[in-house]
């Protein structure tokens, strides 16, 4: 056995018997059938279709077929030992327009996962939005509109008494600040607008759905255990001179504070408002709301993938043009450094340390609020040889963020679980089907399955509960 290595390659680390592990997909990246059964138009339907916004024109139109494959799925999840599944609710599957009726064929694919999940003694976490709203209900201003929230909180209600006898965890929304700045200020996410003051609305109206829809579930749902939560996707940041602090400061208001203040602390950081003062004064936020929003949760869902490295430009006049359309709204005078040191296939640097630094300085912020790691894993080329795909860089990596959390939890944070993202190779936003994450490899043409070697390695980690062997560097 071996601890304490400096590069996170440890071996022999025990995980308790309470320690969840699991793995995590979304809708409209796997599920396809995306005009089947009722299901209505979602904002990456629209997206997807439109010429040069995704990598090889790839839509999600198939996917990986998981509509029709649902049951080969589960029980691939089942050979493979996982304790939980988080997956994503379509909403234009259960409500088309996003509104009004509930499209019962939509609903009963839902059931019979969360059914098969049970059956299996595999834990189904419900994540209500992954970033397929309506397209009707953008077509009214989407996450601008304030109405949009309470379509959310209407739909939260319909989920929760429908499914809430049996999932025992729900998550409100998905990474909220892609929602609000990927897609409402740089563009490069559905529905690709570029408006700051439109982001920044954005940022407000998700975050009053969140508590909207939490006071609905804990209403509707009826399983006396089920636990209530959000997936948020912080921003670990690093200084590289002497202005990084400021710089620290303002990316760490837009990405994280935007979303923990108001959730978590019930108000919106000061230095926030300030920064973004030039473009709105913020006059959405209505009486009630940051109470609305103030909601008690049972755990919060940490997404990690990288750190970055920051600092103030040159000139602290404003923004490089080239950033007309970045997704940071009144601190585009910010630069992300690029740092040399390994990287997966996506570009992002690997930082298994990043993720211990987080998972303890959350722990210090909310102490009586446990963490799940609801997502984590890497993009990497995967080599095929003799019918089976090896993946020794995506093992490496797993091994070392799980190293990084048993850390985590040895210096005191409440880490429950960890989700790997993601099941399967899948339709990666903009990039297509040109980056995998997966743990399952997928032949996009013949739809074929075949468990990659990290996910046999995670399926050694799971019936071990210890760190298996230290992988190939």
């Amino acid at each position: 056995m071996t601890t304490g290595d400096p590069d996170y390659r440890d071996t022999g680390l025990e995980f308790p018997a309470d320690f969840l592990f699991g793995s995590a997909t979304a809708a409209y990246q796997v599920e396809g059938a995306v005009r089947e059964d009722g299901r209505g138009q979602s904002i990456w339907d629209t997206f997807s279709h439109t010429p040069g916004r995704i990598q090889g024109g790839d839509t999600g139109d198939v996917a990986d077929d998981h509509y029709h494959r649902v049951n080969h799925d589960l029980d691939l999840m089942a050979r493979m030992g996982l304790e939980a599944y988080r997956f994503s609710i379509a909403w234009p599957r259960i409500q088309p327009t996003g509104a009004g009726k509930v499209n019962d064929a939509g609903m009963g694919f839902y059931s019979r996962l969360v059914d098969g999940l049970l059956a299996r003694g595999i834990r189904p976490i419900a994540t209500l939005y992954h970033w397929d709203l309506p397209q009707e209900l953008e077509d009214a201003g989407g996450w601008t509109n304030r109405d949009t929230a309470y379509r959310f909180a209407e739909y939260a209600s319909i989920m929760g008494d429908a499914l809430g006898d049996r999932v025992a965890a729900w998550t409100t929304l998905n990474e909220p600040w892609c929602s609000a700045f990927l897609g409402y200020a740089a563009g490069v996410h559905a529905p690709g607008r570029t408006d700051d003051v439109a982001a920044l609305t954005a940022v407000h109206h998700l975050n009053l759905a969140h508590g909207l829809a939490i006071s609905e579930l804990r209403r509707a749902a009826s399983k006396p255990d089920a636990e209530l939560s959000v997936t948020l996707n912080f921003q670990v940041l690093r200084g590289s001179d002497s202005t990084s602090t400021e710089a620290i400061r303002r990316i760490d208001a837009l990405a994280n504070r935007a979303f923990t203040g108001p959730m978590l602390h019930g108000a919106y950081p000061q230095d926030l408002l300030e920064d973004t003062a030039g473009i709105t004064d913020w006059s959405f936020v209505r009486g009630g709301d940051l109470e609305q929003i103030h909601q008690p949760l049972d755990f919060l869902g940490v997404n990690y993938y990288s750190a970055n490295t920051v600092r103030m430009r040159a000139s602290r006049a404003g923004a490089s043009p080239t950033d007309a359309h970045s997704p940071w709204p009144g601190s585009r005078a910010v630069e992300f450094v690029d740092e040399p040191g390994e990287r997966t296939s996506m570009g992002w640097t690997i930082n298994p340390d990043g993720l211990e630094d987080l998972l303890v300085a959350l722990a210090a912020e909310f102490p009586t609020l446990p963490l799940l790691i609801t997502e984590n894993g890497a993009s990497f080329d995967d080599v095929e040889i003799d019918g089976r795909i090896h993946d020794s860089r995506r093992i490496d990596y797993l091994q070392r963020h799980f190293t990084a959390a048993h850390r985590a939890r040895a210096r005191g944070a409440n880490v429950r679980g960890y989700l790997v993202w993601s099941f399967l190779d899948n339709f990666e936003w903009s990039f297509g089907f040109s980056k995998r994450f997966g743990l399952v490899h997928i032949d996009f043409e013949s739809q074929e399955r075949t468990v990659k070697d990290s996910g046999l390695w995670f399926g050694e980690l799971i019936a071990t509960r210890q760190l298996p062997r230290v992988a190939e560097r």
